[in-house]
């Protein structure tokens, strides 16, 4: 019995691997339990290593087909696109989908868009939208629409808007509350272009502006035949250039204190009643040029800030000593940096130069021959 055991012994010693070397077992950490996942030790070491879960890549941004998508600027002018993309990064601070042939902007076009800025819309289809569809775009500050197909302002605008441009569609009527729903607050410059559109005089209804705060309105080729009332209050600058404008009555500016720069050239202007323009006092700019004034409007002498006032392109024939200075000692006057009126009928050499004692620079005044 002795010598078989000893032989089984032998035998099972021979077929142990020839090369294996065990080390004596270490114990190098406390192997705590209890311990926290949080806390340094060795339930860390496999996220560390990377033996427990691989990273993920990172995610690539999407750029819609076609287009160019740099620095949060999304480029998608010109590649005749019937619909606003999908897949616009998220981070967009300017989309231009300008001269393409989009005739409608859905509720959902701009899902997701909260850090856009500007937006370009020009030169499209564009002849509905949805009430809804601006309402993403918390932060957008300028929308520029124009050469399109719309018939009314767009409902919804964002309250962040500072700059719209509208100008070239197919407005006939500026509607009560199609833009006063948005209350423009801390507003620093606010700019809306409603040119060539054909809105006409009678296309703003009464209220049609209530409650808005607006610096800059422009409205030009869009035949107006009188100064539209009720205008924003706010106003600093006020372009009604080459509409059919024939007279300025003597409450058409009255609501209008705060302008600064008023544009009136290109129209039909024949008169300018007495008293008119006494309600501009913070006025530095007036443009009367191209229209049919056969004569200086009065009450320029007591516009303290005018600065600038262009009459090129009318019918005066003569200029008084006292049209554009005051002739009151004491009374605060004008001091004009330039004065245009090139292009009337007016014969310089017969016009008295204490007329220009009130202009301080001796090259601000601007004759020339009249019109052939």
């Amino acid at each position: 019995m002795v010598l078989s055991d000893v032989f089984f012994l032998a035998l099972c010693v021979a077929h142990l691997p020839v090369s294996t070397f065990t080390l004596p077992f270490e114990q190098k950490v406390f192997m705590d339990f209890g311990m926290d996942a949080n806390e340094e030790g060795l339930m860390m070491r496999d996220v560390e290593y990377g033996s427990a879960m691989e990273e993920l890549p990172p995610v690539e941004p999407t750029c819609p087909f076609g287009c160019s998508c740099v620095n949060m600027v999304v480029q998608c002018s010109d590649l005749h696109l019937y619909y606003v993309p999908m897949e616009i990064p998220r981070d967009t601070k300017l989309l231009d989908l300008q001269n393409n042939v989009i005739s409608e902007l859905g509720e959902n076009d701009f899902k997701g868009l909260s850090n856009l800025d500007t937006l370009v819309l020009v030169n499209n289809q564009i002849a509905r939208i949805h009430p809804r569809a601006f309402l993403p775009l918390h932060n957008v500050q300028k929308l520029y629409i124009s050469h399109n197909l719309l018939t009314a302002i767009p409902k919804n605008l964002p309250s962040s808007l500072l700059e719209l441009r509208i100008n070239e569609n197919r407005i006939k009527r500026k509607k009560l509350g199609s833009i006063n729903n948005v209350i423009y607050a801390n507003m620093i410059f606010c700019l809306s272009e409603m040119g060539q559109n054909p809105i006409q005089s009678s296309g703003f209804e009464h209220g049609a502006f209530h409650g808005l705060t607006l610096n800059y309105l422009r409205i030009s080729d869009a035949k107006l035949t009188a100064i539209p009332k009720n205008l924003p209050e706010s106003l600093q600058e006020l372009h009604l250039e080459n509409n059919l404008i024939q007279a300025i009555e003597p409450y058409d500016l009255s609501h209008y204190s705060n302008l600064v720069r008023l544009g009136l050239g290109h129209n039909r202007i024949r008169t300018i009643d007495h008293g008119s323009l006494v309600y501009l006092y913070n006025l530095r700019e007036l443009h009367l040029n191209n229209n049919r004034l056969s004569g200086v409007p009065t009450g320029l002498p007591y516009m303290p800030n005018l600065q600038v006032v262009y009459l090129h392109g009318n019918n005066i024939s003569k200029i008084e000593v006292n049209d554009f200075c005051s002739d009151s000692s004491g009374v605060m006057t004008t001091s004009y940096s330039g004065i245009s009126l090139f292009s009337n009928p007016v014969k310089y050499w017969e016009v008295d130069p204490s007329a220009f004692r009130c202009v301080n620079n001796a090259m601000g005044v601007q004759f020339g021959n009249a019109r052939k």
